[in-house]
C-alpha cells in the first residue's frame, strides 16, 4: 500500500511513522514529490491495518496499489522523477543526450569522443569498460584500464560517465570510477546483481531485457528501487522479433506506454535498437517525438576502426546533425533539447 502524507505533514510526524512500520518488519519507503509526500509499504500489511496508520499524524489517506511494480508505479507518485547527472537533470524538460563510443579502445580514443560530444551538447559520456559479448572469444573490454581511460575523459571534459557492470564481484570497482552505472539487457533478469547494484545509491540506467515485456521490464526496476535507491533510468533497446531488417525491432510505442504507468525517466537507445547507423538519427528523432526523456548513442571519431558495434555506430558530422534536428521536435512536443 502506499501511505499519502498530508501537505503540511511534519516532519517529527513522518520519522516516527517510518520507524512504526519498520517496528512492525515492514519496509517504509519515502517518495518526496513536488506538492507532497507519500510512503510506500512493502511487506505483510496486515500487520499494520489502514485504519491504524489513517490515524496517525500527518496522514491523509491509504491506497492499495493495484500494479506488482510497488515503488515504479505512478500510483505511488504521480510527479515525474528527475534524475541529477553532473550539472543536468534527466526527466524534466530538458532531452538529454548520453553519447560515446560502444566500448573504451584506449586514452586517446575515448577523450577524443568525449571532446566531439561534448561539444555537440552531450550532458554525459558512454563507454564500455566491460564487454558481454556472444562469443567468449570477441574483445571482452579493457576493464580497469578502460575505467581509468573513462575518468580522464571527465577529467579533461567534465562529462560524466555511463559505463555498465556484469557482475556483483565488480560492483565496487566500477562504482569508483563511475557516475552511473548501466545494466545491460542481458542482465535485466539478474536479480541479486539488481539488488546490489541499487545498494550502491548511485544512478542507474536499466536497459530492458530482448525478449522482456513491459511488466517484467518494470519489476526488474523494482529489484533497484526497492534498496532506496529511487535513481533509475528505464532504456528502451529494441526486443528480438521475427523481423530481419533491423538487428532489433525498437519499439517507440512501449514509451509513452511507460510514461504513463511509471514516474520514471525513459530513454531510447537507437543504436543497439537498430544495428544500422543510417536509421540511428531518424529512430532518434521519432523517440524524442514520443515522448521519450533523452538518448543513448553510439559516436566514433572513426567508426569503421571501431572495436565493437561499428555498423551502428555514427560519426562526429552525424552527430552534430542529429543534435540540431532534435531542437524543433523537442520543441514540438513541448521539450528542450
Amino acid at each position: 500500500m502506499i501511505i499519502v502524507l498530508k501537505p503540511d505533514a511534519k516532519k517529527l510526524d513522518t520519522d516516527n511513522l517510518l520507524k512504526k512500520i519498520e517496528d512492525a518488519n515492514l519496509k517504509p519507503i519515502l517518495l518526496e514529490g513536488t506538492h507532497r509526500s507519500v510512503i510506500a509499504v512493502i511487506g505483510d500489511e496486515r500487520k499494520m491495518p489502514a485504519e491504524f496508520l489513517e490515524a496517525q499524524p500527518g496522514v491523509e489517506k491509504t491506497m492499495p496499489i493495484l500494479a506488482p511494480y510497488k515503488i515504479a508505479s505512478r500510483e505511488t507518485k504521480i510527479d515525474n522523477t528527475e534524475i541529477k547527472i553532473g550539472e543536468n537533470t534527466l526527466g524534466g524538460k530538458k532531452v538529454g543526450v548520453i553519447a560515446g563510443p560502444c566500448t573504451v579502445e584506449s586514452e586517446e580514443q575515448i577523450v577524443s569522443v568525449a571532446k566531439i560530444v561534448k561539444a555537440s551538447g552531450a550532458i554525459a559520456l558512454r563507454g564500455g569498460a566491460f564487454k558481454p559479448r556472444t562469443n567468449p572469444y570477441s574483445f571482452q573490454g579493457l576493464q580497469e584500464e578502460g575505467l581509468k581511460y573513462l575518468a580522464t575523459a571527465r577529467k579533461e571534459t567534465g562529462l560524466p560517465i555511463v559505463t555498465e557492470v556484469l557482475s556483483e564481484k565488480s560492483i565496487d570497482m566500477v562504482a569508483k570510477y563511475t557516475d552511473v552505472i548501466q545494466i545491460g539487457t542481458r542482465n535485466m533478469a539478474n536479480f541479486e546483481l539488481l539488488k546490489a547494484v541499487g545498494e550502491v545509491k548511485k544512478p542507474v540506467i536499466l536497459k530492458r531485457g530482448m525478449a522482456a515485456t513491459l511488466e517484467e521490464f518494470l519489476q526488474a526496476a523494482e529489484y533497484i528501487l526497492s534498496q532506496d535507491n529511487p535513481n533509475v533510468i528505464l532504456c528502451e533497446r529494441g526486443i528480438r522479433t521475427f523481423e530481419t531488417h533491423t538487428r532489433f525491432t525498437l519499439s517507440l510505442s512501449i514509451v509513452p506506454q511507460l510514461k504513463e504507468l511509471t514516474h520514471l525517466p525513459v530513454i531510447v537507445d537507437p543504436s543497439h535498437g537498430t544495428g544500422k547507423r543510417n536509421l540511428v538519427n531518424p529512430m532518434s528523432k521519432g523517440a524524442v517525438a514520443v515522448g521519450a526523456d533523452g538518448l543513448l548513442i553510439e559516436v566514433h571519431h572513426d567508426p569503421e576502426a571501431s572495436f565493437v558495434d561499428g555498423p551502428q555506430t555514427i560519426n562526429e558530422d552525424d552527430f552534430k546533425t542529429l543534435m540540431l534536428e532534435l531542437k524543433p521536435i523537442a520543441n514540438a512536443v513541448n521539450r528542450e533539447a
